[in-house]
């Protein structure tokens, strides 16, 4: 680039004022300044494409990077799908026995396991029902219209 120090300038500007005279020399000045200002400018809008176009290419390279990663991942998820397939068909082989979805099926000699005092339809507390009698707990929960009917004070004719 070229080097312009001070002393360089000041021979410029004397030169200057010597060609272009007193009169003229605000006005040249201002044109130069507003030339070199729309050069800066320009500059700075190149720099700014340049980085632009930078960045848009590692955008494209980080994509295609994770799309070959996506792409990894699909074939190991097939892969691993097609062993547990074969794993599935292992089982299947050797257990001998299927039903009509496909699924294995449990051999009809052993009994479905059922717990010998589990009742699922009857809640069963924690505090035993002779306690909660003794102490007036409520036992059994009432509906808004039987509790109003319930407790309404009785009126006497």
């Amino acid at each position: 680039m070229i080097d312009l120090g001070i002393e360089k300038m000041l021979v410029i500007g004397a030169v200057a004022l010597v060609v272009i005279g007193p009169e003229k020399l605000p006005r040249v000045a201002r044109t130069v300044g507003t030339l070199l200002g729309k050069a800066q400018r320009y500059v700075a809008d190149v720099k700014a494409e340049v980085n632009r176009s930078i960045e848009l290419e590692e955008l494209k390279k980080m994509k295609e990077t994770v799309e070959t990663a996506a792409r990894d991942v699909e074939a190991a998820a097939r892969d691993v799908e097609t062993s547990l397939q074969s794993t599935a068909g292992d089982l299947e082989r050797s257990w001998g026995t299927t039903d009509a979805a496909g699924a294995l099926a449990a051999p009809a000699s052993y009994p479905e396991y059922r717990h010998p005092k589990k009742k699922w339809r009857l809640k069963q507390g924690a505090t035993p029902s002779w306690y909660k009698a003794r102490n007036g707990i409520r036992t059994k929960a009432l509906s808004g219209a039987a509790r109003v009917a319930r407790y309404r004070p009785r009126k006497f004719n």
